[in-house]
């Protein structure tokens, strides 16, 4: 039976060190797709002028206002970057560096690694990242994209040096993952605090199929945010420069920003310096990957 904080450990809110004192740490975090997740589709899109304009947007307006927005208010963020996107627009991934910000490792094309073979998830991966050690980027955490980890995708972290990543969803605190090749802390995410679940929209390849008001977004965020504060959680948003960039999006970005420090009790950390804060707090939980066996006589489908 999968452990809990219960059973197998103490419960991570009786040991707030990670939090460096806060009532909860927010996490900025901002992937820079560019064209990946089209392509990731089908290379036929190539070919979709619409379609790849829409996702050069990213680059070409959306990123440049978020490193404005992030500056007015002197905040670091992390932005996952995959490695054509590196390859494609390294000027503009560069300025992420120049501004003072992290980039992290977000795989090459953006294909889930949920439907890559072993093999092909490792080449995806150090392929990744030598675009992004070309750029003279050395990244210390990984984000699966869509999310899509696999049971291998912790050990691929540690064995190419990453610190920490950010793709399951069993938590809203931060752990430690015990791999066969070290740690790894592990920052959970949820779609309820992705801008992608409220704004994306294109009708081919459909990525989603809804624009909600940033007025929603707004107010979910907020709850999320006062109910991490509540428990000791990490609020860790997750926008798309070519989603939240556009000019009503940004506004109420804006307004999260001054929200959240309002509140007074909440510290921002980059991805790299939360690693640091956790494997600092003595207190954290530690697990081990404890993978689902389905019984093929229960669950006859592939």
């Amino acid at each position: 039976m999968p452990s809990s904080p219960t059973s197998s450990g103490p419960d991570v809110s009786s040991s707030p060190g990670w939090r460096d004192g806060a009532a909860a740490v927010a996490m900025l975090t901002f992937a820079v797709d560019g064209e990946t997740p089209v392509l990731a589709a089908g290379r036929r899109y190539a070919e979709h002028a619409m379609a790849m304009s829409h996702q050069a947007y990213d680059l070409r307006r959306g990123l440049p206002r978020l490193l404005a927005l992030l500056a007015e208010f002197d905040l670091r963020a992390t932005f996952f970057v995959p490695g054509l996107t590196a390859e494609r627009w390294p000027d503009a991934v560069s300025a992420i560096v120049e501004r003072g910000h992290e980039v992290a490792h977000h795989s090459y094309s953006h294909r889930p690694s949920t439907e890559l073979t072993p093999a092909e998830e490792r080449v995806e991966f150090e392929r990744g990242l030598e675009a992004l050690t070309a750029l003279g980027i050395q990244p210390t955490g990984y984000r699966s994209p869509m999310w899509a980890a696999t049971w291998r995708s912790a050990e691929l972290a540690v064995q190419h040096g990453l610190g920490y990543d950010t793709s399951l969803m069993d938590d809203d605190r931060p752990y430690v993952v015990d791999t066969p090749s070290g740690p790894l802390v592990e920052l959970p995410p949820h779609w309820s605090l992705d801008d992608w679940e409220q704004y994306a929209y294109l009708p081919e390849p459909q990525l989603g199929n809804v624009i909600e008001p940033p007025e929603k977004a707004l107010s979910l965020w907020l709850a999320e945010l006062d109910g991490m504060r509540e428990y000791g959680g990490l609020f860790q948003l997750t926008a798309h420069s070519f989603l939240s960039g556009r000019p009503g999006r940004a506004r109420a970005l804006r307004q999260l920003l001054e929200a959240i420090a309002d509140r007074g009790d909440v510290t921002f950390m980059t991805g790299s310096e939360l690693r640091t804060a956790v494997l600092a707090d003595p207190g954290i939980e530690r697990r081990t990957h404890e993978p689902v066996k389905a019984d093929p006589a229960v669950y006859p489908n592939w």
